[in-house]
C-alpha cells in the first residue's frame, strides 16, 4: 500500500513539474494579450505523457525510498557534442530553443525540436548534439535519491 502510495505522490510530482514548464512555454505564447500586463485566457497544453523512453523502452520502477527532485538548465553551443553517458535515474526535460540531437550507442537517433518534451533513456548510453546554428536552451527534471548521480560518463567510448 505504502509503494503505491509513494509511486503515486511521485507520478503527481512529475506530472506537476512536466505541466509547470508546459504552461510556461505555451500558456503565454498562445493566450490572447490586450496589454503588456494582461492575459485574458490560461491554456494548458499537455506536452507528452508517457512509460516509456524516446527509444520506446519502457521506464524503470521507481526507486525505494525518499525522492530527490532535481531540475537543470542546460545550454549547449552550436556544433557542441555531449560524451557518451548514462543516465541511472528516470529525467524528462522540454527544449525551449534549439534542436538537440540524441545517440544511442546502437544508432538510434531522435532529433528533440524547441518547444518539445523528451523522455531520456535511462541506465542506456548515449550522447546528444547540437547540430544546429544556435546554442540549445534545455530544461531537465530528474526524479533521484540524495548523492545519486544524475548522469554516469563513459569517456572510454570515442566520439565520431
Amino acid at each position: 500500500m505504502q509503494k503505491k502510495i509513494f509511486n503515486w505522490v511521485l507520478t503527481a510530482i512529475l506530472v506537476c513539474g512536466l505541466s509547470f514548464v508546459s504552461y510556461s512555454l505555451t500558456s503565454c505564447k498562445k493566450a490572447r494579450v490586450h496589454d503588456e500586463n494582461t492575459v485574458s485566457k490560461v491554456e494548458s497544453v499537455e506536452l507528452i505523457r508517457t512509460n516509456q523512453s524516446w527509444d520506446g523502452v519502457e521506464l524503470p520502477d521507481y526507486l525505494e525510498g525518499r525522492p530527490e527532485l532535481v531540475a537543470v538548465k542546460y545550454v549547449f553551443p552550436a556544433g557542441q557534442k555531449l560524451g557518451w553517458h548514462h543516465h541511472p535515474v528516470i529525467n524528462y526535460g522540454v527544449l525551449v530553443q534549439g534542436e538537440l540531437t540524441i545517440i544511442g550507442q546502437d544508432g538510434k537517433e531522435k532529433v528533440v525540436h524547441e518547444g518539445e518534451a523528451v523522455v531520456e533513456m535511462v541506465n542506456t548510453i548515449h550522447h546528444g548534439e547540437n547540430r544546429g546554428t544556435k546554442p540549445v536552451i534545455l530544461y531537465m527534471f530528474y526524479l533521484s535519491q540524495k548523492d545519486k548521480p544524475l548522469a554516469v560518463q563513459h569517456p572510454e567510448i570515442p566520439l565520431e
